[in-house]
């Protein structure tokens, strides 16, 4: 409004000293960051409507991060106007999304002795955008410098996303948990005892269930903000949602829910183990019966800090649940594990939104991640540290794959009918136990399509073929399939014959399931069934895990368990080691035969020679004594003697080539250091 004092409130803060001469419009100007108590340089635009058209008006307010509508003390219509045309033109030219702050300005309070706040008040409650008034004087230089301040935290500390003052009270703010952890963490230092003492003691005189357990409740926390707020501390609320990446509209930013990770190609993502104590400490928060599984109503609660339901139905059909259909504790991990290594973008926002990075006093989210070496790296090393492995499973339609999905989950074929159709879930993800150690199998349905696979299809560390025994026309899709993409791949293969309690049929393709295996030297078919009493065996889990695991390695053992000695040996005498020894020894044997030849010649000769003379000696003996019984004792005393002689001369030849392999191995560890 015109002669309210628009210019000379201007010329005042930058004189420092009321103007003589005061021009319809002042220039505008711009107050450097390092003279302003928030550290950021503020433009001022003047506007006169002498010198400037609605047009002019119009840009200036669209541009504008705070307006402030200056009005006389002394002038009542000046005041009326306020509400009669400024707020209604200011909110006509603004985006309702893009609010823009209103600051209240009474100049000329020099000339009267009344202040203006009584009529002015009704106003500041109408009115959500308006963030305070301040009266001040350009005359006598009273509040001029407070009201650029105010104008100042108008924009970096709005009140109004904040506070309510129909209510009187604090808008709903995001309840995380990690807001217990701002003294500490916003302001880098923790209040002193005695200073923690005296905001514990105000809470508590305001509010019977502020304080429990010697510690501020989520109601005695947001009262505290509400008692900031009141006495114009809207920075320190404001410091303390910015730390935890809000932004001004109470939604968590991008640079915070996405910090940046690089992962190069081939390598995948898991959880570290950080990260797995922090989830299992909210799985524990939230396992209110402790029965180790979430009800719906313990899920839900656990998620009410996420803006969304991150998991839908088809999870429990992706993890381990218990007989009523709940999260397990083991389930729980593997759904995130399930999360990290498919989507890990998704895995950093859900972490963002319980807050891991405060909690674990992390400087992202990132820090919960680890990227894998990649997996040719592994290939040549013959070794790797990854804890998850995935394996696709290919097969026609109706061939068991959903069924062999499920049954790693520990379900029958009586609890497989129960899943709906549209709650299906083409992953399953379970825990198998590898020579004492727990990894993690991602089982992937492939759709039957082998003319369209995709890249995240055949990139994976195992491949798990079925067919229906009782489908004749079951396994030529398997077998398309390996020729088509695995024949020349170095990706272990296994095939499964799934519904393996009906009659086996033959099949119609060139070679049976079994000649297929042998001819492309593959594992014979492994059974399955999902038709039991109880879970089925997970032995078949526990083979494509260890063959995910070493897949250079050509394990024969058919058990599958690979902590028996069988297994263990077996994998023994496949190993690359042993294999070397037993070259080395074989080229020793062949250079000592001519010499164990002469040996054994040698030695037989000699024996033969001292049997026939003890032979000779018995029968004089015999037929001395007992001439009746002559030829029995010859026989008994022949044979006795020369199973003796030749134990002995098996020994002596044992002990020959126990020492020649005892050489070789020596020799062959030397050359492996």
């Amino acid at each position: 409004t015109a002669k309210v004092g628009k210019t000379s409130l201007i010329m005042s803060l930058v004189g420092e000293e009321f103007p003589e001469e005061v021009p319809l419009r002042a220039e505008e100007i711009t107050i450097p960051a390092d003279v302003t108590p928030e550290r950021v340089p503020t433009h001022i635009v003047d506007y006169s409507e002498a010198e400037q058209t609605d047009e002019q008006l119009f840009q200036e307010i669209s541009k504008a991060n705070v307006i402030c509508i200056v009005y006389a003390v002394n002038n009542k219509k000046s005041i009326e106007k306020v509400t009669s045309h400024w707020i209604p033109l200011i909110s006509e030219r603004i985006d309702k999304d893009n609010r823009v702050p209103l600051i209240l300005v009474g100049n000329k309070s020099d000339l009267v002795e009344h202040s203006s706040m009584e009529t002015i008040l009704p106003i500041m409650n109408q009115y959500s955008e308006i963030e305070t008034c301040v009266e001040c004087s350009a005359k006598n230089l009273k509040n001029i410098s407070e009201l650029f301040y105010y104008a100042q935290k108008a924009v970096l500390h709005p009140t109004g996303p904040l506070y309510c003052p129909e209510e009187k009270e604090v808008r709903p703010l995001p309840h995380s948990s990690f807001f217990f952890f701002f003294l500490k963490t916003c302001f880098n230092t923790p209040l002193a005892p005695q200073a923690l003492e005296d905001v514990k003691n105000v809470v508590r005189r305001n509010m019977a269930d502020g304080v429990q357990d010697n510690g501020l409740t989520l109601k005695g926390f947001l009262f505290l903000h509400t008692l900031f707020i009141q006495r114009g501390r809207h920075e320190t609320t404001w410091t303390v949602l910015r730390r935890f990446g809000y932004d001004d509209d109470l939604e968590l930013t991008q640079e915070y829910l996405f910090p940046p990770l690089k992962i190069p190609p081939d390598c995948t993502t898991e959880l570290n183990h950080n990260a797995y104590l922090f989830l299992q400490s909210v799985f524990d928060k939230h396992d209110k019966d402790r029965d180790c599984a979430l009800s719906p109503e313990e899920l839900k609660d656990l998620f009410r800090v996420f803006p969304y339901m991150p998991w839908g139905p088809d999870v429990n059909n992706t993890v381990c649940t218990n007989e009523q259909g709940w999260i397990t504790y083991q389930g729980y991990l593997s759904q995130w594990t399930l999360t990290t290594y498919l989507d890990v973008q998704r895995c950093l926002e859900y972490l963002g939104y319980l807050g891991y990075s405060i909690i674990a006093e992390q400087e992202s989210q990132a820090a919960a991640i680890t990227v894998t070496r990649n997996k040719r790296i592994d290939l040549q090393k013959k070794q790797t540290q990854r804890s998850v492995f995935r394996c696709s499973v290919f097969g026609a339609k109706g061939s068991g794959k959903s069924g062999f999905l499920q049954g790693f989950l520990g379900r029958n074929i009586t609890r497989q009918k129960n899943i709906r159709e549209d709650h299906k879930s083409y992953y399953a993800i379970s825990t198998t136990y590898v020579y004492g150690q727990e990894k993690y199998l991602l089982l992937h349905e492939v759709l039957p399509d082998p003319d369209f696979l995709s890249e995240g299809d055949l990139s994976c560390d195992a491949v798990c073929l079925v067919y229906d025994i009782s489908n004749p026309r079951s396994f030529e899709y398997c077998a398309r399939v390996y020729k088509q993409y695995f024949l020349d791949s170095r990706t272990p293969c296994l095939v499964v014959g799934a519904k393996a309690d009906l009659p086996e049929v033959r099949q119609q393709y060139s070679l049976s399931p079994l000649d297929f295996c042998r001819k492309h030297k593959l594992h014979a078919p492994q059974l399955f069934t999902c038709n039991t009493a109880d879970a089925p065996s997970r032995d078949i889990y526990t083979k494509l895990t260890t063959m995910a695991m070493y897949p250079h390695a050509r394990l024969h053992c058919m058990c599958a368990c690979n902590r028996c000695t069988f297994c263990i040996c077996q994998n023994l005498l496949n190993s690359e080691l042993l294999r070397s020894v037993k070259a080395k020894l074989y080229t020793a044997l062949l250079r000592l035969r001519p010499y164990m030849d002469e040996l054994g010649a040698f030695l037989l000769a000699a024996e033969d020679a001292s049997l026939i003379q003890q032979v000779h000696d018995v029968s004089h003996v015999e037929e001395s004594i007992y001439m009746e019984s002559s030829v029995d004792s010859y026989a008994h005393v022949t044979q006795t003697d020369l199973k003796n002689s030749t134990f002995w001369l098996r020994a002596s030849v044992g002990a020959t080539v126990f020492a020649v392999f005892g050489f070789a191995v020596y020799k062959a560890l030397l050359k492996q250091r």
